[in-house]
């Protein structure tokens, strides 16, 4: 933990500005038959205001757990989060109520995230309701706002979620969240159960009203060409861990950690040049959380694995100027 204790003052420093958010050695167990799903293990981040932050990796890998517990939907197993250098770990009741109005979550699936029985009135009405922000006129009007925003109709305030295409119903939901009038949200995979077609407009939505309203996102996803397009930074996880952050452009053009290159590797590039570029193919399958391998995560997958990947965990360390990586090949 110290060294992330240290990279955590170093990146005050360099911004010359407290973050937004703070997550210190964040880790999450789930008790499974006696033992320990470790779904998120010792992860530090810091996000500051007004930026966006991509979190990727494969499925399984931790990243919606981690969006989860950072904003208490799930309790910590260990490890403090900070928001506007509050640790919100200690929140409850009347406390707990506020921090929900500043930070809000986009779902992964718009199909199972809208109650069916309610009309979209009453979805984003039901926020302001809770936190007592408006009442009669001003609520519908306020409904309405929310709507014309996210490129909704008005006449869609009385329509029920099945009424709606996939990408419609995922404005409803981003509407639902906006309507606290939160400064940060956590965006998890909120295009990928989305149509190709659809997903850019869902983005272009989501980067507009970050301009518009001053907004910070933790953006999940496994689709990193999106993440590159939508992000200033990129953490990479895999089994739960941290790999790899940096900016998206330093990510993209020089990712140190063989499970980035990795990833990297396999995104469709449209460029003719560029179609004999070397593949990199990881072998096995994702070890289980319930029993992750000694020392790095992955080394039962890398190609560059060496006696000491299996004995000691590495070290999370800065590489090169904000850009950190977790790999025995650099110490």
């Amino acid at each position: 933990m110290g060294s992330k204790e240290n990279t955590y003052e170093a990146v005050v420093t360099k911004e010359g500005r407290e973050p937004l958010l703070q997550v210190k050695g964040l880790t999450k167990y789930f008790k499974v038959n006696k033992q320990h799903l470790k779904a998120v293990e010792n992860v530090s981040l810091d996000i500051y205001e007004g930026e966006t932050v991509g979190l990727v990796g494969e499925s399984g890998c931790g990243k919606s757990t981690a969006g989860r517990t950072i904003i208490r939907l799930h309790k910590p197993t260990a490890g403090d989060v900070y928001f506007n250098g509050e640790d919100i770990n200690q929140y409850s009741g009347k406390k707990l109520k506020q921090l929900r109005r500043e930070i809000q979550m986009i779902f992964q699936d718009p199909y199972a995230s809208l109650n069916p029985r309610m009309t979209v009135e009453d979805i984003i009405g039901e926020a302001l309701d809770i936190h007592g922000l408006a009442r009669g006129k001003k609520r519908k009007e306020r409904i309405l706002e929310l709507l014309d925003l996210v490129g909704l109709d008005a006449e869609h305030i009385s329509r029920f979620p099945h009424e709606f295409s996939g990408g419609q119903r995922q404005r409803i939901g981003i509407a639902r969240a906006l309507a606290v009038e939160p400064k940060f949200i956590v965006c998890d995979e909120p295009i990928s159960a989305l149509d190709v077609s659809i997903q850019a407009q869902v983005v272009n939505l989501l980067q507009k009203l970050q301009k518009q309203m001053g907004l910070t996102y933790l953006f999940i996803a496994h689709d990193l060409s999106m993440v590159k397009y939508i992000s200033d930074r990129i953490l990479v996880m895999y089994l739960g861990n941290m790999m790899e952050l940096a900016s998206s452009d330093e990510l993209h053009e020089n990712p140190l950690h063989p499970y980035t290159q990795a990833l990297l590797s396999a995104v469709p590039v449209p460029d003719p040049k560029l179609k004999d570029r070397e593949r990199i193919v990881v072998s096995g399958d994702v070890p289980s959380p319930l029993n992750p391998p000694s020392g790095c995560v992955f080394r039962t997958r890398c190609p560059h694995a060496m006696d000491i990947c299996a004995k000691q965990v590495p070290e999370w360390k800065e590489v090169r100027e904000n850009h950190f990586t977790a790999c025995h090949l650099y110490e």
